[in-house]
């Protein structure tokens, strides 16, 4: 990982699945960004592809709504960068078909200088990804003997174990593994990587960020939406799969990773897979001690009714899928024996945030109690979103009479930082997919290792009926069997707000 940002090299990047939502949403606006910011190759070409029957012309104008200048554009940027996309349309179950698209890459090839590199970026349906790999072989668009070839595949990497070991499998038949960029968009946010900058750039934290200091480490992902127009989608999925498995697992892994020998990509990868190989497994008798499922139920939020999740459309009025999910676990190694680590994520809760929070053990004796004071209680919390930032937590004496002790904040926001852009976590991760960075990108392994410790616990959930699901009304931090995770004196989870000040206040809609 480099600390300074290169110019990449000239390449074509082509878009499977180019006329859908992540493309429009996300993928255009950042390469957008990225070309306002000079950031982008001198020569570069994006071919889009998808069943939709477009001309050249109707994907610029489909894409162009979703572009937006934060200031007058004179030198026409958005029309500047329009002209760099084009357009093929493609059955991607039609090995035929890429043949055309072979062709028509070859052709713009010209628009790279006179060799060329590509990216093929899977922004389709999951089912799609191991049918799209094999074709890009049969036609020889992984060779590399003229240029790199990379794949850059969505997020769900697989459904369990056996599916993501088979999907490995099958890319890996074509593609080398570090021409593979398995793409998790939670670890192209710029507050993710700053907690590997918090922890490996200050030589105050590393001596007490172990199990001599930490009492317990908490990461939470709340949403204050439901599932909205995505009920199909997530009678699939649910909370465990949609949040933990894919995202809060690595956030976790972040958190705990021993400091690495270099900034290398294989050197930070190969330490967060330590972590993942790690994690203490929860067999399945053991699931209902450690984990706690939660579906939202009907309630009124400030005087407005709003739906449970059975009510919403395209789910079943009988569902057992958990729009909460919160887990304990245990990471058996040196530095981390003996600290609980807990997991949340839930939809319809009071505030959206999503934050990790390394909670420190008590004073072993403490002065200040006769009095009636309360211990303070240490902790450092590293905001991921919203009001991204960090606060550390710790106790100073009230004005006054007497020892009594109030915690106070000691706090950095990235907002005060207004003379600098914070990329959205697309632009980085497509930057690095560029100049070939493979650091905030999945490996076989670690997406491996992720599923091995989630695969019982779904299995749980799906097989024993005796697993309860709590109902938890809408606009509440989830159900109230998710406190009797918390262990210790420690009774509760934290109540986040969305501004990172506003600490432990019970927050509303």
């Amino acid at each position: 990982m480099s600390t300074e940002l290169k110019k990449p090299e000239n390449c074509l990047i082509v878009i499977f699945g180019a006329s859908g939502d992540l493309t429009k949403r996300k993928l255009m606006p950042a390469l957008f960004e990225l070309f306002c910011d000079n950031m982008l190759p001198e020569q570069f070409v994006v071919l889009g592809t998808s069943s939709s029957k477009l001309s050249d012309d109707e994907f610029r104008e489909h894409i162009r709504s979703a572009l937006s200048v934060k200031t007058p554009d004179p030198e026409n940027s958005i029309d500047k960068f329009l002209k760099k996309l084009y357009y093929i349309s493609a059955d991607f179950k039609d090995p035929l078909r890429y043949e055309e698209i072979k062709k028509r890459m070859y052709e713009l090839g010209g628009c790279c200088g006179n060799s060329c590199n590509y990216i093929y970026y899977l922004a389709t349906v999951p089912e799609l990804f191991g049918t799209i790999a094999l074709n890009l072989g049969n036609v020889n668009l992984s060779d590399q003997s003229n240029g790199f070839s990379r794949i850059v595949v969505e997020k769900p990497f697989g459904h369990d174990l056996g599916s993501a070991v088979e999907l490995n499998k099958t890319i890996q038949s074509v593609f080398k593994e570090d021409q593979i960029y398995r793409i998790d968009h939670y670890l192209g946010k710029e507050t993710v990587q700053n907690v590997l900058v918090t922890r490996f750039a200050n030589g105050i934290f590393e001596p007490i960020w172990n199990r001599n200091y930490v009492h317990h480490v908490e990461v939470t992902s709340a949403e204050t939406l439901g599932v909205e127009n995505r009920g199909a989608y997530y009678e699939r999925s649910g909370a465990l799969l949609d949040m933990i498995q894919s995202h809060l697992l690595r956030v976790a892994a972040l958190v705990a990773m021993e400091p690495p020998s270099s900034f290398d990509s294989d050197a930070v990868r190969n330490e967060q897979l330590k972590v993942l190989q790690s994690l203490r497994p929860i067999r399945f008798e053991e699931v209902n001690e450690s984990a706690v499922r939660g579906q939202y139920i009907s309630s009124k939020i400030k005087g407005k009714t709003v739906k449970g999740y059975r009510e919403e459309n395209n789910v079943n009025p009988n569902s057992r899928t958990e729009t909460y999910a919160a887990l304990k676990f245990y990471i058996d190694n040196w530095r981390w024996g003996g600290v609980p680590f807990y997991i949340r994520t839930g939809k319809m809760m009071p505030t959206q945030v999503t934050e990790a929070v390394i909670h420190f053990k008590k004073t072993p004796h403490y002065l200040f109690s006769k009095a009636g004071e309360t211990n303070s209680r240490n902790s450092l919390i590293l905001r991921i979103q919203p009001d991204e930032g960090i606060v550390l937590k710790f106790g100073m004496k009230e004005p006054g009479s007497g020892y009594k002790v109030q915690n106070v904040n000691m706090d950095f926001h990235y907002k005060d930082l207004s003379n600098l852009h914070i990329p959205e976590a697309y632009e980085r991760l497509l930057y690095d997919s560029m100049v070939g960075d493979s650091t905030l990108f999945l490996r076989a392994d670690a997406v491996e290792a992720a599923w091995r410790f989630i695969d019982p616990i779904e299995k749980a959930w799906k097989e024993s009926h005796d697993i309860k699901i709590y109902g938890y009304p809408a606009g509440t931090w989830g159900p109230e069997a998710a406190d009797s995770l918390i262990e210790g004196d420690y009774q509760t989870w934290r109540y986040p707000c969305k501004n990172l000040a506003e600490d432990g206040v019970y927050c509303e809609l």
